[in-house]
């Protein structure tokens, strides 16, 4: 029965698209190996360069959102620069002709009115607002809370062909299910 239920789990995969697929507890080390993976998979497919460098800039911003923001971690470092492994998923494939990278993660109730506001924000500019948007921030101090530039969520906006989809799912009393969707 183990086998059988692999194999179709493979084939599904296969069948919808998906070049790399990842479920667990994900780190910095973990996400440089699953990147180059993803290199090599798109070499494979002669995938043009500009496509192949949104997809990994989005699928490495998704990864550090998962390591930084994740509410199941791992290792929680001492100091904020220290080394983290967060649990989550995220997966990359191709849908309608165009990549997708996917991503999700435990996040806090108490976190999720911020983060949705934040989304929506960034969802209702257009490219050229999205543009403005980043310069602004990048010269802004990070947001109170972020463990990186508070840009990540920006940029793969700006990267994105269409705008990025969204949701949270109540996982429990004090958990959400955070997801986000990139097209390239």
């Amino acid at each position: 029965m183990l086998g059988h239920d692999f194999i179709s789990f493979y084939e599904a995969s296969k069948r919808n698209g998906v070049l790399l697929s990842f479920g667990g507890d994900l780190s910095e080390n973990v996400m440089m190996s699953l990147g180059e993976v993803l290199r090599l998979r798109m070499q494979q497919q002669e995938t043009d360069a500009s496509i192949a460098k949104r997809v990994f800039s989005i699928f490495v911003e998704q990864a550090q959102n998962i390591i930084r923001y994740s509410a199941r971690k791992v290792a929680a470092g001492e100091v904020p620069a220290g080394p983290r492994a967060s649990a989550g998923m995220i997966a990359v494939g191709a849908e309608d002709g165009r990549f997708v990278v996917v991503c999700a993660n435990e996040v806090r109730r108490a976190d999720v009115a911020a983060l949705r506001g934040r989304l929506d924000h960034i969802a209702a500019l257009s490219a050229e607002d999205l543009k403005r948007h980043y310069r602004e921030k990048l010269r802004q101090p990070p947001d109170e809370g972020s463990l990186g530039g508070s840009i990540g969520l920006i940029e793969i906006a700006r990267r994105a062909s269409a705008p990025v989809e969204y949701g949270f799912q109540d996982i429990g009393d004090e958990l959400s299910l955070f997801c986000l969707k990139a097209r390239i």
